[in-house]
């Protein structure tokens, strides 16, 4: 079942929230060195952003993978985002893995905080695109 235009918007809106607010955690996270925690809200800060853009476009995804997976056929290979977002995007998934379930590989700053700059882009550029298609704000 499909979402109104209303709902459509509002759950497109919380979820850019949502973006935010687990951008600035990792940005908390990392100044306590809490690697694996900035990791994985890294991952959540893109997606959400991510799955604001699909839902924006009526696009419901069922899991992690299937909304990483639907990004990058409906929107990276389409050239409607960089290329390299969709690299990015299964970098910070994998990252978030190794952080929340790697037994004997843990996280090095040289992994995390290389990551802070282009997610912040990625969140930007992604949840532009998704304000655009519903015309908010």
């Amino acid at each position: 079942m499909g979402l109104s235009e209303e709902n459509r918007k509002d759950v497109v809106l919380y979820r850019i929230e949502r973006a935010f607010i687990a951008l600035d955690q990792a940005k908390k996270n990392l100044q306590i060195n809490c690697l694996e925690v900035t990791a994985n809200r890294l991952y959540y800060a893109a997606y959400y952003a991510a799955s604001a853009l699909l839902i924006a476009h009526g696009i419901r995804t069922k899991s992690h993978e299937g909304n990483i997976n639907q990004f990058g056929q409906q929107f990276v290979m389409t050239g409607k985002v960089p290329k390299d977002f969709g690299k990015f995007y299964n970098q910070l998934f994998q990252m978030r893995l190794t952080g929340d379930y790697g037994d004997f590989f843990g996280l090095t700053e040289e992994d995390v905080v290389p990551k802070i700059q282009p997610t912040e882009d990625f969140v930007n550029e992604v949840t532009a695109l998704a304000k655009q298609k519903l015309e908010l704000e």
